[in-house]
């Protein structure tokens, strides 16, 4: 997992921030590009790894960097950049992007075989545990038309939409009806990447021959995030007459990218044009009723290890509605770390685990806006609250909004005791304390806290 000179608490710290990692990116993201990190060291603000090729370099920097930066800092504050290098068998480390100093010479990494066969379809992706909606409905359907036996009524199938939605699992689905229909049937699937990465290989090697028949007799074809062959020209000529020979032959293609074909820059025309002669069928982001079934699907799906309750269910299909994905790996992590730490999942713990993936989707929640729902839930002005007032139906409601001031803003003591009347930063801490108290004891205070919260929280 690390080098032989990575201090031994950086190699601690780089193993907790690979869980968070896996739960955020999911397993098929984090098993092709996470999981064959090295890790070199972090000096002072800079945290450096390696990877096994200067593709893999690349891609990790543009799209996970941001999200290893973030889980490291948690652990080590200061953190200002990740530097990802890449290096063959052997070779010398080579940055993927500039950084700032001379690279290190790399441990040995034994790249992934980039030129053997495509990924097999994975078993976990199925059409039964597919959670459908009308943002997906569409597609679905299409998808389940294209693994029928006989032949589809269309070919290719091109399912578009931005990351995390589904696309992939989709593509798996396919690859594993269609088997299950034709048992002995060829099916490949491979990413757009892989494909560009694989086809250069042969170039290399001057043996694009087999490179060309292992693709073109398969009996099913899937190619991931066509967008990034954009630009690329010789591999969009070698994808253009794979297109061909598949569909010509009467066999089937899958094709999903991040955009419909008449949005996709940089690729033929002449391939946009073939795309677009079968179905096109998108996906869109899940509202938030897909959002609340997908994640009562994954709760049941951990059979009983670890209990979810549904106002965490609820709070997590609200609050994060980017993509699927990232919804299912906020539940990964809330339910790894509960497991890690032997803690029982509550609103709370939820938000002390997510505290970083919150603040990146939160709308910047207020004191006064506690003050005022904290007043008008009780039938109390904002005054009242302010006010030095001490009977209990004042009281209590003031202290509970000291507490979800303290719980749910990134405000201090001192600053949440001034905007009360100018109190002490001690009234607030024992207001803090007191409610805590209370919501063990009390199931009405307990029950005022939970429903502002999430009237706070919506």
């Amino acid at each position: 997992m690390g080098g032989a000179d990575v201090d031994s608490s950086d190699r601690d710290v780089w193993s907790r921030v690979r869980l968070a990692l896996k739960a955020d990116a999911g397993d098929h993201s984090f098993d092709a590009w996470l999981a064959p990190l090295v890790l070199l060291g972090c000096d002072g603000d800079t945290l450096r790894l390696a990877a096994p090729s200067a593709f893999a370099a690349d891609w990790v920097t543009s799209n996970f960097s941001d999200l290893v930066r973030r889980h490291w800092a948690q652990h080590r504050p200061g953190l200002r950049r990740v530097v990802v290098l890449a290096c063959a068998a052997g070779m010398g480390a080579v940055p993927a992007a500039a950084s700032g100093g001379p690279a290190p010479v790399l441990p040995k990494v034994t790249p992934p075989g980039l030129a053997g066969q495509p990924l097999p379809v994975d078993a976990r992706y199925s059409f039964e545990n597919f959670i459908v909606g009308k943002s997906n409905e569409l597609a679905y359907n299409a998808a389940l038309a294209m693994a029928e036996p006989g032949a589809p009524g269309f070919n290719p199938l091109f399912l578009h939409g931005t990351t995390g939605l589904g696309k992939t699992h989709l593509m798996h689905a396919i690859g594993n009806a269609y088997l299950a229909h034709h048992p002995g049937a060829r099916v490949a699937y491979l990413s757009a990447e892989k494909f560009m990465v694989e086809f250069m290989a042969a170039l290399r090697a001057k043996d694009t021959i087999s490179f060309k028949q292992r693709l073109r007799s398969v009996d099913l074809l899937m190619i991931d995030d066509v967008q990034f062959i954009a630009g690329k020209e010789s591999t969009q000529e070698e994808f253009f007459h794979t297109m061909n020979e598949i569909i010509g032959a009467g066999k089937r293609l899958v094709i999903t990218a991040d955009r419909s074909p008449q949005n996709l820059e940089g690729i033929q025309e002449r391939i946009l044009s073939r795309m677009a002669w079968g179905l096109v069928a998108d996906i869109n982001p899940a509202d938030y009723e897909l959002r609340l079934n997908i994640l009562h699907a994954k709760v049941a799906a951990l059979s009983n290890r670890v209990a979810v309750p549904d106002d965490v269910i609820e709070f997590l299909a609200r609050k994060i509605t980017a993509n699927v994905r990232e919804l299912e790996g906020a539940l990964n992590r809330v339910t790894a770390f509960a497991l890690l730490v032997g803690k029982p999942i509550s609103l709370e713990f939820t938000r002390e685990t997510l505290a970083d993936l919150l603040r990146a989707h939160e709308k910047k929640l207020t004191i006064d806006e506690i003050q005022r729902k904290v007043a008008d839930y009780y039938g109390l002005k904002v005054a009242d609250l302010l006010s030095e007032r001490r009977a209990r139906e004042v009281a209590r409601p003031r202290q509970i909004a000291m507490y979800l001031a303290k719980k749910m803003t990134p405000r201090s003591l001192p600053e949440i005791g001034r905007r009360f009347g100018k109190r002490d930063h001690t009234t607030v801490m024992h207001a803090v304390k007191k409610v805590e108290q209370l919501r063990g004891e009390d199931r009405e205070i307990d029950s005022d806290v939970a429903t502002l919260t999430r009237l706070l929280d919506g």
